[in-house]
């Protein structure tokens, strides 16, 4: 067993090797690199919560950038909620590659942190056609599991193509959260532990949006339809840390 381990490193270490950082952010700054992202804001009206009745009021004041991490704050101040969501939309987009967070998770109920990737053509086709890779998704209503899903027309945006996998105390410092993309498939990690394979024999758009370049986005939504109805009020302020996205090819 000892060998076998050791040889199953000795092969990862390999492959890491053979790929190439093309893209990272280690927010070594003082601020949000304007090159590369964007600050989305939004009331939930009219796109009501981005699709998913979310509570949150997503704004530019809700993150900060400092000692080396991006950290989105969610906040509950008075009746109304508030945090932050960012993405590379017509900056950075990819097509195939290993993409990877290092991630400290927020705790409580009615938390859904995220880190996932959307078709570039979403303006174009709308979602869920364009597809959409989520490489992590974390609700606070259910301690210790982690999601890793595909959404796509095929499935009419449903979560089908899934996987939730328990990780005691995940909770507990940083993690790193990935996935790799290639022409054939579609592997997700969690701690280089592979934890779902999307790999249809289909390959028609419907189901398989996944040759065209992706974008990348990271968010903490409240509530709505996959965080939960329920929000507990005394667990605010919550923090998602982010130490660094990394892209390889």
């Amino acid at each position: 067993m000892r060998v076998l381990l050791l040889i199953l490193a000795i092969n990862f270490g390999y492959a890491q090797e053979q790929r190439k950082l093309i893209w990272s952010d280690e927010f070594d700054g003082a601020q949000l690199d304007s090159k590369s992202w964007n600050v989305e804001i939004g009331d939930g009206c009219p796109n009501c919560g981005w699709g998913n009745a979310e509570r949150q009021l997503y704004t530019d004041e809700n993150h900060r950038v400092s000692g080396g991490m991006l950290t989105i704050t969610a906040k509950k101040e008075g009746e109304k909620y508030s945090s932050a969501r960012i993405s590379t939309k017509g900056k950075r987009e990819f097509r195939y590659g290993r993409f990877e967070a290092r991630a400290k998770l927020p705790v409580g109920h009615g938390i859904w942190p995220a880190f996932w990737m959307l078709g570039s053509n979403i303006s174009k086709v709308g979602w869920p056609k364009c597809g959409e890779i989520d490489i992590l998704e974390y609700v606070g209503r259910e301690p210790d599991m982690v999601f890793t899903s595909l959404h796509t027309q095929d499935s009419h945006g449903n979560t089908v193509n899934t996987k939730k996998s328990r990780f005691e105390n995940i909770e507990e410092g940083f993690h790193v959260f990935a996935a790799e993309w290639t022409k054939e498939k579609i592997d997700f990690y969690v701690d280089e532990k592979l934890v779902y394979t999307f790999n249809p024999k289909d390959r028609s758009e419907d189901v398989w949006p996944f040759d065209q370049p992706f974008y990348l986005l990271v968010n903490m939504a409240i509530g709505g339809n996959f965080g939960g109805p329920d929000v507990d009020d005394s667990i605010f302020p919550q923090e998602f840390v982010i130490d660094y996205i990394r892209v390889y090819q």
